[in-house]
C-alpha cells in the first residue's frame, strides 16, 4: 500500500512538471503612455498569448519607457535583454522600415493597412532576420500633424526657421529640412518641458501622443496635416521566439495579429473623441491644404531612394497608390 501511495505521488508530481516544463515568461516593452491605446495593445496582446498557450506564457508589461526610449528597446531587443519591443526607431533593425514613413505617400488609414497586408508589406515584415529580429507586425503610430506655441502652422512659409521638436527618425528630419524648419531630436519625455521652456517652438505629433502626453497645454494649436505616417514596429528577438516551441511561436504569432485586427477597429473613434475633447478645451484645430507642403518634399524621395535603392522606393510608392 505504502509503495502505491508513494508511486502516485511521484507520478502526480511528474504529471505536474510536464505541464509547467515549457512555462516561460516574455518581457515586452514600449515607450508609450500606460494610459494609451499601445498600452491597451499590449495587454489584451498578453492575454491572448497566455489564452493561446494554455498558461504556458506570460508575458510582463513594461510601458512608459520603464527599459528605456525607443532606441534603447530596439538595442534591447537584438541583444535579448528585452524580448518583445513596440516603436517607431527601427535603425538597429533594419532602416529600410521608415520607407512607410515617407512624406505624404498614404491617403490614410484605408490605404496603409492595405498597404501592410498587401505583397510589399509581407516583404517588409521579412526585414531584421540578419540582425537577430522577427517583425510580429505594426501598430499605427499613425499620422503626424503640426503643433505650435505661437503663429499657426497653416503653410510652409511657417515653418522656416521654426525649432520644431522631432523624433530621431531619418525620414522626418530629412522632410524638416526640405520645409525649411530646425528639427531639435529632444527624447519624448522632454517634449512638454522644452515647449514650456521654448527650447522649440512646435512640434509634429500624432494626436494621441499630443493628448496622452498633454502637450496641448503647452501648444495650442494643432494643423492637421497627416504629412507623414509612421508605425509602432513590433518585435522580437529572433532567436528567443525560435527556441520556443512550436505551438508556443505560433500563439505568439496568432495574438499579434488579432491584436492588430482589434487595434486598427479602435482607431477612428479613438480620434474622434479626442478632436471633440480638445475643441472642448478650446485648442485650435486647423485643417490645412497640403499641396504646397507636398510641392516641397520630393527630394526626400531621391534622397533615400539613393541610401534604399530606387527599386524599393518604386515598389512602394507603386503599392501605395492602390
Amino acid at each position: 500500500m505504502q509503495i502505491s501511495r508513494t508511486l502516485f505521488i511521484v507520478a502526480a508530481a511528474t504529471i505536474g512538471m510536464a505541464s509547467t516544463v515549457h512555462a516561460e515568461t516574455l518581457r515586452l516593452a514600449h515607450a508609450s503612455s500606460s494610459s494609451s491605446l499601445i498600452q491597451q495593445a499590449a495587454v489584451l496582446f498578453a492575454e491572448a498569448v497566455k489564452d493561446k498557450s494554455g498558461g504556458d506564457l506570460t508575458v510582463q508589461i513594461f510601458p512608459d519607457g520603464q527599459l528605456g526610449d525607443e532606441d534603447s528597446i530596439a538595442e534591447g531587443v537584438g541583444v535579448g535583454s528585452i524580448d518583445i519591443g513596440l516603436g517607431g526607431s527601427v535603425d538597429a533593425i533594419d532602416s529600410r522600415l521608415n520607407v512607410t514613413s515617407l512624406p505624404f505617400l498614404f491617403a490614410n488609414n484605408k490605404a496603409i493597412h492595405a498597404f501592410l497586408d498587401g505583397p510589399i508589406g509581407a516583404e517588409l515584415m521579412g526585414f531584421g532576420q540578419d540582425r537577430g529580429y522577427v517583425l510580429l507586425g505594426a501598430l499605427d503610430s499613425g499620422f503626424r500633424q503640426f503643433a505650435s506655441t505661437g503663429t499657426a502652422i497653416t503653410s510652409p512659409e511657417n515653418l522656416k526657421g521654426l525649432k520644431i521638436r522631432t523624433p530621431p527618425n531619418p525620414v522626418i528630419l530629412a522632410t524638416m529640412r526640405q520645409l525649411g524648419a530646425l528639427a531639435e531630436s529632444i527624447p519624448f519625455g522632454q517634449v512638454y518641458t522644452s515647449l514650456q521652456a521654448h527650447v522649440v517652438s512646435a512640434v509634429e505629433p500624432e494626436v494621441r501622443d499630443y493628448y496622452d502626453s498633454k502637450w496641448y497645454e503647452v501648444a495650442d494649436k494643432l494643423s492637421i496635416a497627416n504629412y507623414i505616417w509612421t508605425a509602432n514596429w513590433w518585435f522580437m528577438n529572433k532567436d528567443r521566439l525560435e527556441t520556443l516551441p512550436a505551438e508556443q511561436q505560433t500563439a505568439i504569432k496568432e495574438a499579434a495579429k488579432q491584436t492588430v485586427t482589434w487595434y486598427r477597429g479602435q482607431l477612428d473613434k479613438t480620434y474622434a473623441s479626442i478632436l471633440d475633447d480638445l475643441k472642448s478645451r478650446g485648442i485650435e484645430i486647423i485643417e490645412i491644404d497640403r499641396d504646397p507642403f507636398r510641392q516641397l518634399v520630393a527630394p526626400v524621395y531621391d534622397e533615400f531612394g539613393a541610401e534604399w535603392g530606387e527599386e524599393l522606393i518604386a515598389k512602394v510608392r507603386n503599392a501605395s497608390s492602390k
